[in-house]
């Protein structure tokens, strides 16, 4: 087994960092409560077999943007043996009504499932593609109103027309951009699918649909029943506590300007009342930072 060296932050008070071996991540189903809102651990890995941070991001089951926001200062394609790169794998849970079936993210372009196990409160979260500009996803609450295997992808007319090539229909398999399995949302003209194109997961890249990663898209398909909620959501900014620490966690969002990062940060901390154990200083640097992962921020 290859080694790797990791980093792992124990979310609990006063926890130290530990230095641990692991094998590279694989889908997980973390626990949560009303008490536990941040899941997952970050962790280190040294890069060998001239890697690129495209593929050490599908290792680690990240997006793209997730693991070159962590690592702004590394070549994302050719990082170099040896180069240790953080691997952001812990998430503050968004802010929803309630935590019930899918809820995207479109501001991290991540995914969260939650569901029950007896009486564990779990979630398994995944990283998505999404709408390019001028082709972007839906915001809202919706339903999972279809659910297809080996789904045949009906090309619109709007994308014909840029691709006049392409056939009115592109069957099942590997050229059809809809992957192995697909979600159809009760906005019939949206999915949530896998892909051909790997390397667009973390990116806005699509034509407005959610795309997995081609090993994620089955498990997802599996967990979700028809008739499941979809809450797709914009939130650069979360925020939690983790042994009575503040953390924030920011990401890079096109349709936020610098200056509505913070007003967006001090009414979220103000609503969890959690402005008074923050230090101005850590808030700002982080706002301005925005390497999408949870930061202490406290006093």
């Amino acid at each position: 087994m290859k080694k790797i060296i990791l980093l792992i932050i124990f979310f609990i008070a006063a926890a130290p960092l530990v230095a641990w071996t692991a094998s590279p991540a694989k889908t997980e189903h973390y626990l949560y409560s009303s008490s536990k809102t941040v899941i997952g651990s970050i962790m280190t890995y040294t890069v060998k077999d001239d890697e690129s941070l495209i593929e050490i991001a599908r290792k680690f089951k990240l997006g793209y943007n997730e693991i070159a926001d962590a690592n702004a200062d590394t070549d994302p394609f050719v990082p170099g043996n040896g180069t240790l790169v953080t691997i952001p794998s812990s998430w503050i849970l968004p802010d929803v009504k309630s935590y019930e079936g899918i809820v995207i993210n479109l501001s991290e372009m991540r995914l969260y499932y939650f569901f029950k196990r007896g009486s564990s409160k779990l979630v398994a979260t995944f990283p998505v593609g999404i709408g390019s500009e001028g082709n972007d996803t839906p915001t809202g609450e919706f339903k999972i109103a279809e659910k297809i295997v080996k789904p045949s992808w009906r090309v619109p007319e709007s994308i014909r027309k840029e691709k006049p090539q392409l056939p009115e229909v592109v069957p099942s398999g590997p050229d059809n951009p809809l992957g192995s399995h697909a979600l159809r949302l009760s906005l019939r003209s949206y999915l949530i699918h896998g892909t051909n194109r790997p390397w667009g997961v973390g990116r806005r890249a699509s034509h407005g649909c959610i795309r997995l990663y081609p090993e994620d898209i089955p498990k997802l398909f599996k967990l979700a029943p028809k008739g499941g909620r979809v809450t797709i959501i914009k939130q650069p900014v979360k925020a939690s506590t983790i042994g009575g620490k503040v953390f924030i966690e920011v990401h890079k969002d096109d349709y936020h300007q610098n200056e509505e990062y913070s007003k967006i940060a001090v009414k979220l901390l103000k609503r969890k009342n959690l402005l008074e154990g923050v230090n101005t200083e850590k808030l700002h640097a982080a706002i301005k930072e925005k390497k999408g992962i949870p930061v202490e921020i406290s006093n």
